[in-house]
């Protein structure tokens, strides 16, 4: 698992209600137990942690945080953009 996944990983379990229940890229964040308002905190640590901001409408953007791979995958896309811009400007 790369670091991006492990960092996001220990963002969910700080926010879950059961920390200890196992978690892979295709766990579905409602197994989780994770709530909208939980998902919002975690977007805002995640943004905190990566440095980065993610576009996030909890009624657009399920899709995008189905699971913690699409989590993973969100964040690796949004950091790509962002080093690719930075590498442009």
């Amino acid at each position: 698992m790369d670091d991006v996944a492990e960092k996001i990983i220990a963002i969910l379990r700080k926010n879950m209600r059961h920390p200890e229940k196992e978690i892979a890229l295709d766990t579905k964040l409602a197994d989780l137990e994770i709530e909208s308002l939980d998902l919002a905190v975690i977007v805002f640590d995640i943004e905190d942690t990566f440095g980065i901001q993610i576009p996030y409408n909890a009624n657009e953007e399920m899709a995008d945080f189905a699971t913690v791979g699409s989590v993973v995958d969100k964040v690796t896309t949004v950091l790509v953009s962002q080093n690719a811009s930075g590498a442009a400007a």
